[in-house]
């Protein structure tokens, strides 16, 4: 199959096409280079081809003969959608419900969308579902639900969409972020042995490995069409929702000599868990195989490997909001987030 993956050069679009590669599948690439300072280790062995080219300016002609889209290159997470709220909504609602029309008009038959559990937002039922209401807090989280609206009105009998609404990631990637939650904390433990939390820690989080995600895209445009058909899916494991407080410890007691202390701040008012039954049940060859303590070990074992320092940690090109502050300071991109002609 001929796929085109966007955000290939980004935390998750790093990892996912070696595994469609070596399934047999042809992947094309698009990312329109943000983040391409930050490489933290080698850890494929093949990569896709890329277009260097914002999703923006995607034209018809790109997707030809392609047989399924995976979009993911969107501006990531809460503290950068906030830094530019209208340009939020223009990448990551009006550009991804452009990209699903274009697709559509252009035969692509399959078209997997990475939503989020962060439209859950302030939960107060239970484990959440994909038939829970939604309450997204910020304009990231609200972008996702509006292009799960539009998006589904598209659905067809040619035009196949599924949303995968990812839980919070975590662990390892050669295009690494340590601007969430677990990776920032293993990040700390190993580069100050201290995790000093200004918050008491209560609030839930949902946890899914990097590579579980790119698993449950593999599975989703394997799948049989019916199975996936414009249908939303908590991408996780129930058994991997963790209070942020048990985070911190997992991480803890996974690096030697690391304290751990917490604050009496409750003023994150986002928790939730998320039932992840649906997928498990429904989406064949899908079980996670990662838990919080396998990615805590896996970080520790990474940064011993590769020897990794504060400066590293702390290096822009592994924080979504310093890497897009330093391009605005620069000038290098303008108000709307274009690449500056030279």
């Amino acid at each position: 199959m001929k796929i085109l993956v966007t955000g290939t050069e980004g935390y998750l679009g790093s990892l996912l096409p070696p595994l469609l590669i070596a399934r047999g599948h042809e992947v094309i690439g698009v990312d329109t280079g943000f983040y391409k300072v930050g490489w933290l280790y080698n850890g494929t062995e093949v990569t896709a081809k890329t277009l260097n080219k914002d999703i923006r300016h995607i034209a018809p002609e790109e997707l030809a003969g392609v047989e399924a889209v995976v979009h993911m290159a969107e501006l990531s997470n809460d503290p950068t959608g906030q830094l530019a709220p209208n340009i939020t909504y223009e990448i990551n609602h009006l550009g991804s419900v452009r990209l699903a029309n274009l697709a559509k008009a252009m035969g692509v038959r399959r078209f997997i969308y990475m939503s989020s559990c962060s439209v859950y937002g302030v939960a107060t039922e239970g484990d959440v579902t994909e038939t829970s209401p939604i309450n997204p807090q910020t304009a990231y989280a609200d972008c996702k639900t509006l292009v799960e609206r539009d998006v589904k009105l598209l659905a067809d009998d040619d035009f196949s969409p599924t949303f995968m609404r990812n839980a919070t990631a975590f662990g390892a990637s050669p295009r690494m972020r340590f601007d969430i939650v677990l990776n920032n904390l293993a990040g700390l433990a190993w580069t100050t042995k201290e995790i000093a939390m200004t918050s008491d820690g209560t609030p839930w989080r949902p946890l899914v490995h990097a590579l579980d995600i790119c698993k449950a895209i593999v599975c989703a445009i394997e799948a049989p069409r019916d199975i996936v058909h414009n249908q939303i899916f908590n991408v996780g494991d129930t058994a991997n929702n963790y209070r942020v407080k048990e985070i911190a410890e997992i991480i803890a007691n996974s690096f030697p000599g690391c304290k751990l202390s917490f604050g009496d701040n409750g003023a994150d008012n986002r928790s939730y868990r998320v039932s992840f039954e649906k997928i498990n049940t429904i989406l064949p060859g899908f079980k996670c195989d990662w838990n919080a303590q396998l990615g805590a070990q896996q970080l520790f074992e990474l940064f011993n490997q590769i020897d990794m320092t504060e400066d590293t940690f702390l290096f822009r090109g592994f924080t979504r909001l310093k890497q897009l502050e330093y391009l605005i300071r620069t000038e290098q991109i303008d108000q709307d987030f274009f690449w500056k002609k030279k």
